[in-house]
């Protein structure tokens, strides 16, 4: 079993992340918290968590050993600078040093080209400089960025391509699935791609850009 650290395992995606993984005969999820309090939620399903603030140091958490890493962490705004830019950054350095055997990042689509957003611009120049990080950072990589985000239910078939030239929408449960099945090494190796709901299976997806 390989030890999965999950940033960001306290919010909607990660959540449903956590529950992949602890269903997963390989991986053993360990869910990153900021708080003490949120430790509860995955103690009482026998899940093992570490704290760790991603605007402080982040090393500690790699104390025990970490295999592979997923950052589904976000600030909903309130400090995109300090979390999904320089946070990110900060658990990539760390992932790094504890020789981690891939880093699995959630972004957004039009993080490739924030410049020409006419929303959340400040958002995806931090999702943007995130993923460059991570790019330069010598680690095996996927970097995802999902469409807009619902809340229904899986359907496990996407449309998937380094530059749709399209928005559309995708489901928590199917982005959360997709970050699962990338995890392995020969799994969209050093990849960016886009997502949204589709036609294709999402291993066929994934095996395409393999």
């Amino acid at each position: 079993m390989e030890n999965i650290l999950v940033a960001g395992a306290n919010g909607t995606t990660g959540k449903k992340i956590i529950a992949l993984l602890n269903k997963s005969q390989h991986f053993n999820p360990i869910a990153m918290v900021r708080k003490e309090e949120q430790q509860a939620y995955f103690k009482n399903q026998n899940i093992q968590t570490v704290l760790g603030d991603l605007e402080a140091d982040v090393t500690s958490v790699f104390t025990n050993p970490i295999d592979r890493v997923i950052f589904a962490a976000g600030s909903g705004g309130k400090n995109v600078l300090g979390v999904d830019q320089e946070g990110a950054k900060k658990l990539i350095d760390a992932a790094k040093k504890a020789n981690v055997k891939k880093f699995v990042m959630l972004s957004s689509m039009g993080a490739d080209k924030p410049e020409e957003a006419t929303q959340l611009q400040e958002y995806l120049k931090a999702k943007h400089n995130a993923d460059e990080y991570l790019k330069s950072s010598g680690l095996n990589y996927s970097i995802i960025r999902p469409g807009t985000l619902t809340n229904e239910s899986q359907v496990e078939m996407i449309e998937l391509a380094q530059n749709l030239n399209k928005h559309g929408e995708i489901s928590r449960a199917d982005v959360a699935q997709t970050l699962v099945q990338s995890l392995e090494d020969k799994t969209a190796p050093n990849a960016t791609f886009e997502i949204i709901k589709g036609a294709t299976s999402i291993q066929n997806a994934l095996n395409k850009i393999s």
